[in-house]
């Protein structure tokens, strides 16, 4: 049965989401390695867009907007996070941005429909257990509470956010650049939320486990280096001093190189994270049936 509060959103996000647009493309691009460039992010614009409408409201796109999802299977194990005010309105802020980012992504390209995605407790649970090197007890569940559910977004926007900073230069179409300069400015913004709000906590232990913010963070961090398996592309909260701006601060409430420029990820070091094994060929994680687009059903083994 749906509850009263289903309804109640579904009519809320209704009036709010504006709905009368079609997915037919004003802009034809050349070459194609843009087309394909482009296509590839909606993947992650689509887990951003669940993951945070479920967190905040309950629901997800099937609800909120159903042609965005374009007929793609509903996620797997989505629900409503144990917020205070404060972080739910954040995170309901950043679920309709990622409405906009689809629509704006598909506005330009044709793209796809929504993929089979993973944003159960389990999927989560796994990523903390892989950085941790062992089994948490009880498993994480990032729908917990606010801690959980920040330590859980500082998963995904970053991964996003590295995936637009590499695809830039090697767009050249300018409306494709405009595009993604739009879409990693936004992104950035996000992840710079997830890690102020984090950082203002880093020192706090995340129950029961007897860790703290940060740790986890740094955890999380170097886990998303390890399968994307190309150097050091990533930053925790509370990382050694030679690794914070200009090796003179304690911490990294941003992420950045030696000259506090952002990182750049491939597709392929996308899918190895996202996928949770480090291998760009065999889906997992998020994306139980992998992603779509040509890029990513490029490095299948087999047809999904």
């Amino acid at each position: 049965m749906v509850s009263i509060h289903v309804i109640v959103t579904f009519l809320v996000l209704s009036i709010l989401v504006p709905r009368s647009y079609s997915f037919n493309p004003t802009v034809s691009l050349s070459p194609k390695s843009d087309v394909d460039l482009l296509e590839f992010p909606l993947n992650l614009e689509y887990l951003e867009a669940e993951f945070f409408l479920y967190g905040a409201s309950g629901c997800g796109l099937d609800v909120v907007d159903p042609e965005l999802a374009q007929g793609g299977p509903p996620p797997i194990g989505g629900k409503k996070a144990n917020l205070d005010a404060f972080t739910r309105d954040v995170i309901l802020q950043f679920a309709y941005q990622e409405i906009g980012h689809l629509r704006a992504i598909k506005r330009t390209i044709k793209g796809f429909p929504r993929p089979l995605l993973n944003i159960s407790k389990e999927a989560f649970a796994e990523i903390m257990d892989n950085a941790f090197g062992e089994s948490l007890h009880p498993p994480f569940d990032p729908y917990a509470n606010v801690i959980n559910y920040l330590l859980a977004s500082y998963v995904i926007p970053y991964v996003g956010l590295t995936g637009y900073v590499g695809t830039n230069p090697e767009l050249q179409n300018p409306t494709s650049k405009k595009l993604v300069a739009g879409l990693l400015g936004v992104e950035s913004g996000q992840d710079a939320v997830i890690r102020a709000m984090l950082y203002d906590c880093r020192n706090e232990q995340v129950h029961p486990y007897g860790v703290s913010v940060a740790t986890f963070t740094n955890r999380i961090s170097i886990l998303r280096d390890k399968l994307g398996n190309n150097g050091m592309k990533d930053v925790g909260l509370g990382m050694r001093m030679l690794e914070g701006p200009e090796g003179r601060a304690l911490g990294s409430v941003l992420a950045g190189d030696k000259d506090s420029l952002a990182y750049g990820r491939t597709p392929q070091e996308i899918l190895r994270i996202v996928y949770g094994g480090g291998d760009e060929r065999v889906p997992g994680g998020f994306f139980p049936r992998g992603a779509h687009g040509r890029i990513a059903k490029s490095y299948l083994n087999t047809i999904i």
